[in-house]
């Protein structure tokens, strides 16, 4: 990290006056110097390699200015290590969740922490919007600090390739589809899409339905739909899986056709859009995209973002989002101390100003994001007057991760919507 921004957000954090007392850490530790306290923090989470440097980067003003030192550990398998962990004894003091489904179990259970037992409500809610606290909270208690967003309501352009054409970016669906349509008549294809993930394949379609879902239905049926208060085949989910149908299914809209969504990697999908002769002009993903742009795209220049136009004008822009959210095992001091910390806009900054991230705290500036992609990808989250969170996510994992992944997947190949729909609601566990 620079050592000039490292500074400056250190001389930061010593002047926040942080209101849980850290001087005196657990368990017998000792205090060293004026302001800093020994001690050691333990968080478990899902972020590794490049983006494991990062998280750290943004901890360091915490462990230089208390002197408590942050013990990290990343892992692939989260899921199935955090609850062996915890019934083993040997839960973390922090577990920084990448989706809150596997918080709720845990708070339900009675093993966290609620965060407004130390923390100032008020405080929240000055850092973050009210959707992102409602994130959090668990039969009225709120036990999560929400870090790293990911947007997911993108579409992604070359703006070169779009002046060449005199192509101009859509503000509606029914632009959106018109551009489409008249990219089709230049003997062009307008979409790239590509859904295959390994064990995860389908995900990338469930994201296109819940954005529609959002933008036909309403934030209200979508909250009714992924809690199961109506049926997973109910009306307005069909006309979600049909509006996804209307351009996935369309053979001159989708570079490669329905073989081509479904066997392409989704990290490769984005690449039709570069290169002298575009593949495709479209491309809807979410900001983490940007860890496959080919290494010669100018962010602004070569490559762009603009939000997934509404279609209800009842329900406006929505913005679909996923993202990662820290919840407290452990009631230490030292814990209690980096929870506070993760609400100040230090941490976020620091990770900011590195690349890569988006933060969902009111605070961050604009102007701190290192290029014009990344500042309107904030921008659009900022601006964004609803808020939910990646539906597959919030549901039962059989469902979410299971019968919707690879019943997109079936739709898409060819099967009816509403065998597909049946095959999913049937699957829903009995509550």
């Amino acid at each position: 990290m620079n050592s000039t921004v490292l500074k400056r957000y250190l001389s930061q954090l010593c002047c926040l006056g942080l209101s849980v007392s850290f001087l005196a850490a657990c368990d017998g530790g000792q205090q060293t110097t004026e302001g800093e306290a020994s001690g050691t923090v333990s968080i478990l989470g899902v972020v590794v390699g490049e983006q494991q440097e990062k998280l750290e980067a943004a901890l360091a003003p915490f462990e230089a200015a208390t002197g408590i030192e942050v013990a990290y550990e990343g892992t692939d398998a989260f899921a199935t290590l955090l609850p062996v962990r915890v019934e083993s004894g040997d839960a973390p003091d922090i577990a920084m969740f990448p989706q809150p489904g596997l918080m709720t179990d845990f708070a339900e259970a009675g093993q966290l922490i609620p965060i407004t037992t130390f923390l100032d409500r008020a405080d929240l809610e000055a850092a973050f919007s009210d959707d992102w606290l409602t994130l959090a909270t668990i039969d009225g208690e709120l036990y999560g600090v929400w870090f790293r967003a990911s947007v997911k309501s993108l579409v992604w352009y070359n703006p070169q390739a779009f002046e060449a054409k005199g192509y101009t970016v859509p503000t509606t669906w029914a632009e959106m589809i018109a551009l489409s349509d008249a990219i089709v008549a230049e003997g062009e294809t307008p979409w790239c899409l590509g859904m295959e993930s390994g064990d995860a394949t389908g995900w990338v379609g469930t994201d296109w339905v819940e954005d529609i879902m959002l933008r036909t239905a309403g934030p209200a049926v979508y909250d009714q739909w992924i809690s199961h208060d109506i049926p997973f085949n109910a009306a307005p989910v069909q006309t979600a899986f049909e509006r996804f149908g209307d351009i996935v299914l369309n053979p001159d809209y989708i570079s490669g056709g329905t073989v081509g969504a479904i066997s392409t990697p989704f990290g490769d999908s984005i690449q039709g859009l570069f290169g002298e002769t575009p593949r495709c002009y479209l491309h809807r993903q979410a900001n983490f995209i940007a860890s496959f742009l080919p290494e010669d795209v100018v962010p602004g220049e070569t490559v762009a973002v603009f939000p997934l136009p509404g279609i209800e004008p009842e329900f406006g822009t929505p913005v679909l989002v996923a993202g990662d959210v820290f919840g407290m095992f452990n009631d230490t001091p030292e814990a209690q101390a980096l929870m506070e910390y993760l609400t100040t806009p230090e941490g976020h900054e620091v990770w900011v100003a590195l690349g890569g991230f988006i933060s969902p705290h009111q605070d961050v500036g604009l102007d701190i994001y290192p290029d014009e992609v990344s500042r309107q990808q904030a921008e659009i989250l900022a601006n964004a007057e609803i808020v939910r969170f990646d539906g597959s996510d919030m549901m039962p994992g059989v469902v979410g991760t299971g019968t919707f992944w690879s019943g997109i997947v079936d739709y898409v190949g060819g099967e009816d919507v509403e065998s597909v729909l049946a095959d999913i609601e049937s699957s829903w566990p009995e509550q």
